[in-house]
């Protein structure tokens, strides 16, 4: 899919209703997660009260994110903060009548190809808990706080484009989220417009 087609998707994202009834609100308790991961195992948001939670929508068919994955930016943070009392969930939300739908051998196929290090990648095939956070692209970022309150919600990074080189020059607001946060300090940008492809809910 050629890139103008992308930036036509995301428009219509952004105006469409996708994230309509969304209950997550920064500064408010984030919605619980129950969702499945590739390996068939069951992963709840409730288990990891007490650490920061990082949350990724992704779609490997994205080039926005295959900027953050071929550059090794998402691989270095994922496992730049998992030694740090932090948990990162990669989600999937693309449903399965999208042509964006993957089966979990080839999302597995995916995560090791590309040396990926979240804790867990979820489906979420009925985009149920993408509309519950209202998650629009991918990538699309949150980070939750050990209290389980969402102190952060939008793109991951300063330049919406999908040169990888501009990930050198970008602010990356989910690090200076995540470490704002981690130092006892209100998290100064807890808001931003995410940039990428749409998230395929239908």
């Amino acid at each position: 899919m050629t890139r103008p087609v992308f930036i036509s998707a995301l428009m219509l994202s952004l105006a469409l209703s996708g994230g309509a009834g969304a209950t997550a609100t920064i500064g408010q308790p984030a919605p619980d997660i129950t969702l499945t991961d590739v390996d068939g195992k069951t992963v709840h948001l409730a288990d990891f009260k007490g650490k920061h939670v990082v949350l990724e929508w992704n779609n490997p068919q994205c080039p926005f994110v295959k900027k953050h994955y071929d550059s090794g930016n998402m691989q270095s943070l994922q496992k730049r903060y998992d030694a740090k009392d932090t948990i990162w969930l990669t989600i999937n939300s693309a449903s399965t009548k999208s042509r964006e739908f993957m089966a979990n051998d080839k999302l597995k196929a995916y995560i090791a190809g590309q040396n990926a290090a979240p804790d867990a990648y979820l489906t979420d095939p009925e985009t149920r808990v993408a509309r519950e956070y209202g998650a629009k692209t991918t990538p699309h970022m949150f980070v939750i706080n050990p209290a389980g309150v969402i102190v952060y919600a939008g793109a991951i990074d300063s330049i919406s484009s999908t040169n990888k080189d501009d990930v050198k020059i970008a602010r990356n607001f989910v690090v200076a989220a995540l470490e704002e946060s981690k130092a006892g300090k209100p998290v100064s940008v807890s808001n931003t417009t995410p940039y990428g492809c749409f998230v395929a809910y239908q």
